[in-house]
């Protein structure tokens, strides 16, 4: 091995060997334990950020130890590569989001070759290939078919400007992102998959997946929130014969039934346009919900309330009583039936209406342990006692609960009723970048899927983004097609992208598979995914989608298992130092944090930070790199200064895998200091020549010591990576090893037999985190093929201690530390330490009053 540790000499060198050697190549071997590892897929943006590095570097060091584990590992990689971001480049660089979206992925595959990241490139794909949704669109028409696809009209945000529809995130405070329209809701027809359908089931297994974070868990459990509750009937008072309008509404406290003072409707409610026809107020109110962007269910509670009376009444199921209908901004149409009973005594949402529209407040529940209700300032929330409800007086939560229920139900006028938070998936989208809807509306208005034999239906990529309208929207050709030889339109929507996220994973084990969406011998080989790697903001989004995509493979026999993911470990974001001036109008320039020249204080506090031209700099601490405070890490410009190992090493030290972690210029200077005195140890080791065996047997007590403490680490560090994922903690067992090894006497045959073995372990052990540095080492240590090389096993019996190390006390002061036999007695311990020539002198002239001994480590003399 060469004598200088230079990655840039050896970095290109084991790259070429890895992929000559095809060493990341995957194939089944049945009767192998077999490890998948996946972090979830890139977006082609142009460039990775340092977020995609610490994720992928994750994958790669879990993979890589699973490997040396002996076991059959698949590690693939792929681009998710589909979105609105494509589009938005496109426009801008007035291209296609094809050539842009291709052009992307060649660079950024190039980053991740650099980095040293072990995926089997054969088994590459991106999302917008027809080669990968011609599946997914042979799937949604199979799922159309089993009666869990359908089509409905629903609200969208509409530009009326450009006459488009907007995403959630085209919406700026209420305008269209292009043209600064404000935006109205319009309802159009979109396409659903019922997800609700498996509500009870995804809620359920939640319960098995034993090695996912617990927060993960509970927000999918609250994403998805089932309640048992009661759906009741609310009659309309005075309406003409011809309407006979009823309000259905949904509650899980109907214990406060006798306390609905008025019911509050979403601004979309028939009754509310019903109304409105002689009430402009409610004309104006109603219009001015439309012009406002989509409203998230947990927003509703801090979100001002407004509303406007319809004049009309709700009659109480139970009493008969006329409570006026409000329309109110706070009930959506697109949650339950659009109409909610407000008990504003019991509710803080319909108590702070009612106390802004002056309605009436009538408690009806008060507390269980006999203190005095107050609902001055705001409503009582909590389960109590029922009172001012008739004959349902005096009864608590539960049996008020099933008395009112009960009798709802013998009126029939209310039904026990299991509900949830989570609707149904929406997966039409407006835009052009995304994989074709595969479904036919005939001339006869009924709506059919694409005939197998016509699939895929093929998303033109030559096409001109004009900023406005999707291109295959534009060009009324390209819906024209044929049915049956009767003529046909093509759906011009495109699918959600969460759709190609859903399944890639299961693509993944056979991606060259044509006769099917999946080879289900190879899928039931490699699933479920053994450890999944990815961000926590995706918890109910793409996780959720994924189990529930997974359910649906499963119920067509494409796969045996029930979930996808096995193990789940959510990585934390990495934060940097932000820095900005102001110009002389007080716009606010951000400045790079590697432009900064920076003074500290001695606790390493920013004093004064300097651009480049002098300028003075603010510095705003640690925050989430961004492109918008031009704060984020280039990981090509640390690759070219460092190597991609030291990045690496930094990634996996400075912070747990799961938390926050902070970039340090000094952090990844240490971590190239640690990689460059493990290099020169091992230089300077093998540098000596040929090593003899080991003789366990002949070792000097300092030896035995050392050996110990190798295979202490050995312990450890498989521990920390293997069950406990603590990677940082494992390095840090590592160091501490080297600190010792560094001490070692060259000259002595047994103390490098020794070494040799320290080394090899060393090496073996940090080889998933450098793993181009511990190809090299291992060579140097006189061996091949170390990605195949067993992991080190602790000797057992080199822990067994034969000797310990006690610490001697006098009145509480140590005074010495001696070495006895692990089972010495206390009486020779105590022999031992008083013969010490430090202990002695302390107790020279003084009485013996006491000894107290902790067996193995303290001995304390107490005299005077």
């Amino acid at each position: 091995m060469q004598e200088q540790y230079i990655p840039q000499d050896i970095e290109p060198k084991v790259q070429r060997l890895w992929a000559e050697q095809q060493t990341f190549k995957a194939t089944e071997q049945p009767g192998k334990d077999k490890f998948y590892c996946l972090s979830m897929f890139p977006y082609p943006s142009g460039r990775l950020h340092m977020g995609h590095v610490r994720n992928y570097t994750i994958g790669d060091v879990i993979s890589r130890y699973q490997r040396l584990q002996g076991k059959n590992v698949l590690q693939p990689i792929g681009w998710d590569a589909f979105g609105l971001p494509a589009e938005n480049a496109a426009i801008n660089n007035k291209t296609a989001p094809a050539p842009w979206t291709y052009e992307n992925i060649d660079y950024m595959k190039n980053q991740l070759k650099r980095l040293g990241f072990g995926y089997d490139w054969d088994r590459e794909f991106a999302t917008c290939t027809p080669e990968y949704y011609r599946w997914e669109q042979w799937f949604f028409t199979k799922l159309y078919e089993k009666g869990l696809v359908y089509k409905k009209t629903s609200s969208v945000n509409w530009c009326p400007h450009d006459e488009t529809v907007l995403a959630n995130e085209q919406v700026n405070e209420g305008c269209c992102w292009r043209c600064d329209t404000p935006v109205e809701r319009k309802e159009i027809p979109q396409w659903f998959i019922k997800i609700t359908e498996y509500a009870d089931e995804l809620l359920a297994d939640l319960d098995t997946l034993d090695e996912w974070p617990e927060q993960v868990k509970a927000m999918q459990r609250n994403w998805i929130g089932r309640s048992e509750g009661v759906t009741l009937t609310f009659g309309v008072a005075d309406q003409a014969p011809e309407q006979t309008q009823a309000l259905d509404v949904y509650t899980t406290r109907p214990d406060t039934l006798m306390g609905v003072t008025y019911v509050g409707i979403a601004a979309g409610h028939p009754l509310a346009e019903q109304a409105a026809k002689n009430n402009p107020k409610l004309a104006a109110f109603i219009e001015d919900c439309k012009h406002n962007s989509n409203v998230a269910e947990a927003d509703m509670a801090t979100m001002d309330k407004k509303g406007v009376a319809t004049g009309l009444y709700a009659v109480h199921p139970l009493t008969g009583k006329q409570v006026p209908i409000w329309a109110a901004n706070f009930v959506l149409m697109d949650y339950g039936s659009g109409a909610v009973m407000s008990v504003p005594a019991h509710d803080q949402r319909d108590y702070e209406f009612a106390t802004q529209y002056g309605l009436e407040i009538t408690p009806v529940i008060k507390p269980a342990d006999g203190s005095e209700l107050d609902i001055s300032t705001e409503a009582y929330t909590e389960q109590g006692i029922l009172f001012n409800s008739g004959e349902f007086d005096g009864l608590d939560f539960q049996a008020a609960f099933d008395a009112i229920a009960d009798t709802l139900i013998e009126k029939k006028l209310g039904e026990r009723t299991v509900n949830f938070r989570l609707r149904d998936w929406g997966v039409s989208r407006q835009r052009y970048w995304g994989a074709p809807i595969p479904m036919l509306n005939l001339e006869d208005g009924s709506v059919v899927g694409v005939p197998e034999a016509d699939l895929p239906v093929i998303l033109p990529e030559d096409v001109v983004m004009d900023g406005i309208q999707s291109p295959i929207k534009a060009d009324a050709e390209w819906a024209k097609t044929t049915y049956n030889g009767q003529p046909a339109l093509r759906e011009t929507d495109t699918f959600d992208t969460f759709m190609e996220s859903s399944w890639y994973y299961a693509r993944y084990c056979s991606p060259e598979y044509d006769q099917g969406m999946l080879d289900p011998e190879k899928a039931n080989y490699w699933l479920p995914v053994d450890q999944y790697i990815g961000g926590i903001e995706h918890a109910c989004m793409h996780l959720l989608y994924s189990r529930f995509f997974h359910k649906l493979l499963r119920d067509t026999g494409l796969v045996e298992s029930d979930e996808p993911f096995k193990r789940l470990l959510c990585q934390g974001m990495v934060l940097a130092d932000a820095f900005y001036h102001t110009d002389e109008k007080g716009a606010r320039t951000w400045v790079s944090p590697l432009d900064v020249t920076l003074e500290r204080d001695e606790k390493g506090r920013v004093k004064t930070a300097k651009d480049q031209a002098g300028n003075e700099l603010v510095h705003t601490g640690m925050t989430k790199m961004s492109k918008s405070k031009n704060n984020g890490i280039d990981p090509q410009v640390m690759i070219d200064k460092y190597g991609a190992d030291t990045v690496r090493l930094f990634m996996m030290f400075a912070s747990p895998a799961d938390m926050t972690l902070e970039w340090s210029d000094s952090g990844v200077e240490g971590a190239q200091r640690f990689i460059k005195r493990l290099w020169r140890l091992v230089f300077e080791h093998q540098s000596h020549g040929p090593v003899d065996a080991l003789n366990v047997a002949s070792l000097s007590r300092e030896q035995k010591a050392l050996r110990r403490a190798v295979h202490k680490t050995i312990n450890k560090v498989s521990d920390d990576i293997g069950r406990r994922q603590t990677f940082n903690t494992a390095i840090a067992a590592v160091m501490e090893l080297m600190n010792q090894l560094t001490k070692v006497d060259m000259s002595d045959a047994q103390n490098r037999a020794l070494l040799q073995e320290a080394l090899e372990a060393i090496t073996v052990m940090l080889h998933p985190i450098i793993p181009h540095t511990g190809v090299e080492l291992w060579q140097g240590l006189g061996n091949t093929d170390i990605d195949h090389a067993p992991w080190p096993e602790a000797d057992q019996s080199a822990l067994i201690e034969d000797e310990k190390l006690i610490v001697v006390q006098v009145n509480g002061k140590v005074r010495s530390k001696i070495t006895v036999a692990a089972d010495a007695a206390k009486e020779d311990v105590e022999q031992t330490a008083q013969a010490d020539e430090n202990v002695a002198r302390h107790l020279e002239g003084k009485t013996l009053r006491k000894v107290i001994y902790v067996p193995g480590k303290l001995l304390n003399i107490v005299a005077n």
